[in-house]
């Protein structure tokens, strides 16, 4: 009996403490949605608009939630916002026009943002300056892309001490093959396209000459596109710059200066002096700051009377089937049915920022947006990869506007099947005994290799979908099957070549998509209306609670967490993926 009052109490007590903490989370989450959703921010009638501190992505976000220093960090939902990049362009279109911002200043130290997304803000800030108001830029240091960004500024300032990476533009390629074989790891890979090179690291041990050459080219042309824009702001011949850079002669504060990448040095304290005086006061605290997010917040608001509406519809992530994060294909399935079906909804701006992914899903997603092009136009704006499946869907739209720096086209297909028998066998000492009733149904086990037939089996699907691929890209862009397939064979081209050989239109940003498409449409007055709806800070709590259980889960049972792993394994084996070799992060 003692034993079961014993029990008793504890059950009392577990469920007292659960509901403790069901009462703070929730006092948290209220009390953060609480702060989180406030009123706009205000800006003053005088002020400097700051970049600074920020995140530029494809679409407005909540930042990242963590449901412990929730609990512990005083009701504290999030730690920052992702401006959009198309909030972030209207926001600096705006403060040029506006009498209350006197001036950008921009410190570069955190501001995040991919290359292509640094390209399209940067173009922002080069019209801006033809407004005739300024830009003055101060770090203690310059990372390569923080550089690109500020190099449009009328004044570069540095710290005494301070650094510039600029250095050029690198890929680093990782090869496992002497790895796998060592653990008795086999990968068979079936692919279509001289330089559709996804896979090959893991069945080469260096890199091939035709991956070489395409990585060469993107690398330089992406380098080119930055150096241009830097030596033509600065005014620097650009022979001269890449000696800088090659030799190593501009990476110290000082001789910044000498190579005219900077205009002076200068200390934190005397660059506040320096804000202070150009903003017109004498005292520190009368200067008037308003960063970029809450500017943004502020002026850039949907036209909620206009009846006539233009969809964006974001294609950002990897091309998957069914339904979660990234481009699935049954939820974008269903938001471009949806937005076909909407009258409201005179044309669409489909923005890609996409590696590719599966090839079924990508057709899924095409399917549904060529129904949608019967009936509207349908404007196509990249961000920084619009490959393979990316480019996929996107193929047939009626005009393709491309930053400089986006990685397109790898019009190439691939399937891997791994091979993980003799690990098994020889390292886990694990015998395998597989009892068929056909003589290949057990071509997808991943504890054998495939025999011949199977491999011609893997090879056709490939090309068939290759040759579907060959056909999207004849048919959107106006060539033959011959004409694509000499410039496809899997080849990622920059945006710049990509515009040479014709798998795209136009150099230009999301709102030159936009202004294009206003412009086919004769909309004097029209709503942007944005696909996928970014997730609430509720949504996002949710979230970070259920990826918490489920590391729970694997901890309790490593058991269903192995069989989940061979599962998604198998299912590697059994799909064909447009997807490009890899995702490049260009940033010192």
């Amino acid at each position: 009996m003692k034993g079961f009052f014993k029990t008793l109490l504890a059950s009392f007590i577990g469920i007292f403490l659960a509901m403790f903490l069901g009462v703070m989370v929730l006092v948290s989450v209220v009390g953060a949605l609480s702060a989180s959703t406030g009123s706009t921010p205000s800006v003053p009638k005088s002020t400097i608009l700051k970049i600074s501190d920020i995140t530029i992505g494809e679409q407005n976000a909540e930042g990242d939630i963590d449901p412990t220093s929730l609990i512990m960090g005083g009701g504290k939902l999030s730690a920052g916002k992702q401006v959009g990049i198309l909030n972030a362009i209207r926001a600096i279109e705006n403060a040029a026009t506006d009498p209350a911002v006197k001036f950008i200043y921009i410190n570069p130290t955190n501001v995040s943002a991919d290359l292509t997304t640094m390209e399209e803000f940067r173009n922002a800030l080069v019209k801006f300056k033809e407004s005739g108001k300024a830009i003055i830029t101060y770090a203690e240091s310059y990372s390569q892309t923080g550089y690109y960004l500020c190099s449009v500024a009328d004044k570069i300032y540095v710290n005494p001490h301070g650094s510039n990476s600029v250095y050029g533009v690198a890929s680093s390629l990782t090869f496992f093959k002497g790895a796998l074989d060592k653990l008795g790891v086999e990968i068979q890979l079936i692919r279509h396209g001289k330089y559709k090179s996804a896979g090959e690291q893991f069945v080469n041990r260096d890199i091939s000459p035709a991956n070489r050459e395409q990585n060469q080219a993107m690398i330089s042309s992406l380098w080119n596109t930055i150096a241009t824009a830097i030596c033509e702001s600065r005014d620097i011949d650009i022979k001269t710059f890449n000696n800088h850079i090659n030799n190593l002669t501009a990476s110290d504060a000082e001789n910044m200066v000498k190579a005219s990448l900077a205009d002076a040095t200068m200390t934190r304290d005397k660059m506040i002096e320096e804000l202070t005086g150009l903003f017109g006061v004498k005292d520190e605290k009368d200067v008037k700051m308003t960063s970029l997010a809450d500017y943004a917040q502020a002026t850039v608001k949907p036209n909620v009377k206009a009846s006539d509406k233009i969809a964006i519809i974001y294609a950002n992530g990897e091309i998957k089937q069914g339904s979660g994060d990234g481009i699935c294909s049954d939820d974008y399935a269903k938001i471009v049915s949806d937005v076909r079906k909407d009258s409201t909804i005179k044309a669409v701006v489909l923005r890609v920022n996409s590696p590719g992914g599966d090839a079924i899903a990508a057709e899924i997603i095409r399917n549904e947006l060529e129904l949608l092009r019967k009936v509207k136009p349908v404007v196509v704006s990249y961000g920084g990869y619009a490959a393979s499946g990316g480019y996929w869907i996107s193929a047939e739209g009626d005009k393709i506007f491309t930053n400089e720096s986006t990685l397109t086209g790898s019009i190439g297909v691939f399937s891997m099947v791994p091979n993980f028998g003799k690990i098994v066998k020889e390292k886990a000492h694990v015998n395998i005994v597989n009892i068929k009733s056909n003589d290949h149904a057990d071509m997808m086990t991943i504890t054998k290799g495939l025999d011949k037939e199977e491999v011609a089996h893997m090879q056709n699907s490939v090309e068939h979908i290759y040759d579907t691929f060959l056909s999207i890209v004849s048919n959107g862009r106006d060539m033959t099957t011959e004409e694509v397939d000499a410039i496809a064979q899997g080849r990622v081209w920059s945006g710049t070549d990509a515009m040479k050989v014709g798998l795209t239109d136009e150099i230009g940003t999301i709102v030159d998509a936009i202004q294009y498409t206003e412009n086919i449409l004769g909309l004097k007055e029209y709503q942007l209306v944005e696909y996928p709806k970014s997730k609430s800070q509720v949504e996002k709590l949710m979230e970070s609670f259920g990826q918490a259980k489920s590391s729970m889960d694997i901890l309790s049972n490593p058991e269903a967490a192995v069989e989940d792993m061979v599962k998604e394994l198998k299912k590697i084996s059994k799909t064909v993926y447009a997807r490009m070799e890899y995702n490049y992060v260009f940033e010192n």
